[in-house]
C-alpha cells in the first residue's frame, strides 16, 4: 500500500466541532477532500451550512448540526444524529473552543461564571464529546481523536487563566484517553497550532508576524494536512503525542509568552 493510500478517507465519516469558520472549516473541508464524509458542528446555522455546501460541492456527503458543545444533551444528540445519519463515525475532531471574556478583570474579580465559561468552553465540551462517542468507536473497532490543543497549554502566560489552562486539561484528557484506549484502536492526538489569524489583509503589514521565527503567522489550509493525516491509516502509530504547527514560535519563546528573539538574517 502506497503512502498516498494510507491517507486515504473513502469510506470514513468525520465530526469537526466548531468546523464553520477558521481552523475548524479548513480542517473539516481537508478531510473532505482526502474522501471522509463530515459532520460539520457550531452554534450558529449560517457558518456551518456554508461549509456543508462547500464539502458538497467536492462531491462528499456532508451533514451541519447546531449544536452547544457544553450541552451534554445536544452533545449526545448531535453523535446520535451522526452515526443515524451515516451509521457510523471514525473521526472526532474537537475543535470548538472558546475562551470566556475577562477583560478589565484581574484574578480576584473572575467569578464562578467566569472559570466556567472558560473551562467549559474548550475542555468540558471535549470531554463531552469523547465521551459520547467512546462506546461506537469501541464497537466500531476503533477510531480516531483530535483534540486541537494551545501552546498556551504547555507555558505560562500572564493573566491567562482559563484559556490557557482548558487548554492544559486537553493535553492531559488527550493523553490518559490515548492511554486508556490505546488497546482498542482508538488513537487519541492533539494539535497546537501557533498564530493563524482568521480575518487579516495580506496587504497590510503584519507585525506580529514578522516576529515570528518563520517570518509570518499561519494560514488556515496549513492545518488541514496534519489532521489528514492524525486521521488516517498513516498514523497509526502515533497516539498521546501533540503536535505543534506554529512556525517554531514556542521554541523560541515568542508564543504564547510574547517573548521576540533575537536573530541572525
Amino acid at each position: 500500500m502506497s503512502v498516498l493510500d494510507r491517507l486515504n478517507l473513502t469510506g470514513k465519516v468525520a465530526l469537526v466541532t466548531g468546523g464553520g469558520s477558521g481552523l475548524g472549516q479548513a480542517i473539516a473541508l481537508s478531510l473532505a477532500d482526502a474522501g471522509a464524509d463530515v459532520v460539520i458542528c457550531g452554534r450558529r446555522t449560517g457558518p456551518i451550512d456554508e461549509t456543508r455546501a462547500m464539502i458538497e460541492a467536492k462531491g462528499r456527503r456532508a451533514l451541519a448540526i447546531s449544536c452547544d458543545v457544553t450541552d451534554e444533551t445536544q452533545v449526545n444528540a448531535m453523535i446520535s444524529s451522526t452515526i443515524g445519519a451515516f451509521g457510523r463515525l471514525d473521526i472526532l475532531v474537537n475543535n470548538a473552543g472558546r475562551g470566556g471574556d475577562t477583560r478589565g478583570k484581574t484574578f480576584p474579580d473572575y467569578t464562578l461564571d467566569d472559570w466556567h465559561a472558560g473551562i467549559d468552553g474548550s475542555l468540558t465540551s471535549a470531554f463531552l464529546c469523547m465521551r459520547a462517542v467512546t462506546p461506537h468507536l469501541l464497537e466500531l473497532g476503533g477510531g480516531r481523536v483530535i483534540n486541537i490543543v494551545s501552546p498556551s497549554g504547555m507555558r505560562g502566560r500572564r493573566d491567562d487563566f482559563m484559556y490557557g489552562i482548558a487548554k492544559a486539561g486537553m493535553i492531559q484528557l488527550t493523553r490518559a484517553y490515548a492511554m486508556t484506549y490505546a488497546r482498542a484502536n482508538i488513537r487519541c492526538t492533539g494539535i497546537a497550532p501557533g498564530s493563524f489569524p482568521h480575518f487579516i489583509n495580506p496587504d497590510e503589514v503584519d507585525e506580529r508576524g514578522l516576529a515570528q521565527p518563520i517570518g509570518r503567522r499561519g494560514h488556515d489550509y496549513e492545518i488541514g494536512p496534519l489532521a489528514v493525516y492524525l486521521a488516517s491509516e498513516a498514523s497509526d502509530y502515533a497516539s498521546g503525542a501533540i503536535f505543534l504547527i506554529d512556525g517554531a514560535s514556542t521554541s523560541s519563546g515568542v508564543l504564547p509568552a510574547g517573548l521576540t528573539p533575537l536573530a541572525d538574517g
